[in-house]
């Protein structure tokens, strides 16, 4: 755990003192793909296999290893993780719900599994999406939120 190091340093926020509530975030994102891509991951034919399926194991991994990543980020019990994929004509949208009976929310843990879900749809289809040379004109990831939270 961090401790205060000094006025300019960092420190971890002590919850002690806060009471354990149900707590439900939901987060969003979308990854811009070319129209033959998302007709590709709908009909299973990505070489490197089912493209949903992977990105929602990454998704609940991420979510579950978020206080590794985010070096101030309490570490919490995960109670729930739900992953959603809408198809669109031009890209696929992420929704993680997560949730937790604890003294903090679970926003980073929704937002870092919707980002590990659509980072890893990119690495499944990148032979795809690249172009001639190499390049993803057409791939875009956008509009990571959060779209709902609660406490109870």
């Amino acid at each position: 755990m961090l401790t205060h190091v000094d006025e300019k340093g960092v420190k971890m926020v002590d919850i002690s003192d806060k009471e354990d509530k149900n707590r439900v975030c939901i987060a969003r994102g979308f990854i811009k793909l070319k129209p033959s891509t998302v007709e590709a991951i709908s009909k299973g034919e990505v070489i490197k296999g089912d493209v949903l399926t992977t990105a929602q194991v990454a998704a609940i991994m991420a979510v579950k290893n978020t206080p590794s990543i985010i070096p101030l980020c309490h570490p919490i019990p995960i109670t729930g993780v739900d992953v959603k994929f809408k198809t669109k004509k031009d890209g696929i949208e992420v929704e993680v719900k997560v949730r937790t009976t604890y003294k903090t929310g679970v926003e980073m843990e929704a937002l870092t599994g919707v980002s590990v879900a659509l980072l890893t749809i990119w690495d499944m289809v990148k032979s795809i999406e690249k172009d001639k040379n190499g390049q993803y004109p057409d791939t875009e990831i956008d509009s990571i939120k959060v779209v709902s939270k609660k406490k109870e």
